[in-house]
């Protein structure tokens, strides 16, 4: 049982047997992608408040230190990516502030909000105003919540990390893997496009690993919904000391990722924190969003790589790096799409039914991004 999927309604039931079978699987067993994507992007740190305390986490602040970016601030940093050619505007903070965060709520309050999810729907529409295309990543979202923001967003993420309880998560503002469950299961419900992944060597066993890529897929074949699943391994910093997973473990850990998902979700690792050039034959297809202007605010120890770095990694793996936006092809109409694209189109893009993943605000955006001809 997956702690917390009862509390949080989350019905999730993976069998041994399927267990078993993923964790035979090895690097030879997957083919290497026909080509590498990433996205280009400014990385807006909203808050640094955070109701947990993972023992691995240098980006919360606590209640007192934690700061909330202005909107003014906000524009700045979208202005200077737009200028850059960036597309993407990844807006993170820590997981819904508790009460201890007083000065943040007076803030929020001075500024006319009741709410973290308020103040960054009005984020999400500066960076829109801005030109460039908002990718929350709110932490743990009610449906409520989620709903209140996800018009202004091409696509959201949380990381579910792992379906395990782990000592990193431990105290009394514990991570509870149920309640990131919910929080996917809530993107399918609303017609998100959805980011999430797995975090390697916080203490999950390999056993956890196929368990939690198994609750994603799952998550997907009910909704159609991931765009892309990350498998990050955890590094050291302030924080963290005990090291992260070795190359072999990572090269494992990726494969199976690639065997467990459907083909339609890109498997990616972030080029600052893992070797991706020793991954490209694991599956991997996408190297996620890096920024030519701002840091890592999440791993501020490990810059990210120049975009001549990504193309040293595609050119010695022999296949092409392309630029992708921050929602993948398959959830946009066809007038929208790469030209290189040939999947399958998401649930609803091509139908009458009553699927909607882009509300007409973010399509207008997109127009505005992307040619109209290719």
């Amino acid at each position: 049982m997956i702690p917390g999927a009862e509390t949080y309604d989350v019905d999730i039931a993976i069998d041994d047997e399927t267990i078993d079978k993923l964790l035979e699987v090895t690097p030879a067993d997957v083919d290497p992608a026909p080509a590498l994507t990433y996205c280009k992007n400014v990385f807006i740190p909203l808050t640094t408040a955070c109701r947990y305390t993972c023992t691995y986490c240098t980006y919360f602040d606590p209640p007192g230190d934690a700061s909330l970016l202005s909107l003014e601030e906000v524009r700045d940093i979208c202005r200077t990516g737009a200028d850059a050619g960036c597309t993407e505007a990844l807006f993170t903070f820590g997981d819904d502030p508790d009460e201890r965060y007083t000065e943040l709520y007076d803030q929020l309050e001075a500024w006319g909000h009741d709410s973290i999810h308020t103040y960054l729907r009005d984020a999400c529409a500066v960076a829109l105003e801005e030109g460039l295309l908002p990718h929350a990543n709110p932490g743990d979202q009610t449906h409520e919540q989620m709903a209140t923001v996800a018009d202004v967003n091409a696509s959201m993420g949380v990381m579910l990390e792992t379906t395990a309880d782990v000592a990193a998560h431990a105290g009394p503002r514990q991570k509870v893997p149920g309640q990131r469950l919910r929080t996917i299961q809530n993107a399918g419900e609303l017609d998100v496009a959805f980011t999430t992944g797995i975090l390697v060597g916080i203490g999950e066993s390999w056993r956890d690993r196929a368990e939690s890529l198994l609750a994603i897929r799952e998550m997907h074949e009910r909704y159609d919904h991931i765009q892309e699943v990350i498998v990050q391994p955890v590094a050291n910093n302030e924080r963290w000391t005990a090291g992260g997973p070795d190359l072999e473990t990572l090269r494992r850990v990726t494969a199976m990722a690639r065997v467990a998902l459907p083909d339609s979700i890109s498997v990616q690792v972030p080029p600052n924190l893992a070797p991706a050039g020793e991954l490209v034959d694991c599956g991997i297809d996408d190297l996620g969003g890096v920024s030519p202007i701002t840091d890592d605010h999440i791993n501020p120890d490990y810059a990210w790589p120049g975009l001549r770095e990504l193309e040293s990694i595609a050119e010695a793996a022999g296949v092409p790096l392309r630029e992708r936006l921050p929602v993948y092809d398959r959830y946009l109409p066809e007038s929208l799409r790469s030209p290189a694209f040939d999947g399958v189109p998401a649930a609803g893009v091509e139908s009458d039914d009553d699927r909607e993943w882009l509300s007409p605000r973010m399509r207008r955006a997109l127009t505005d991004v992307v040619p109209t001809e290719q």
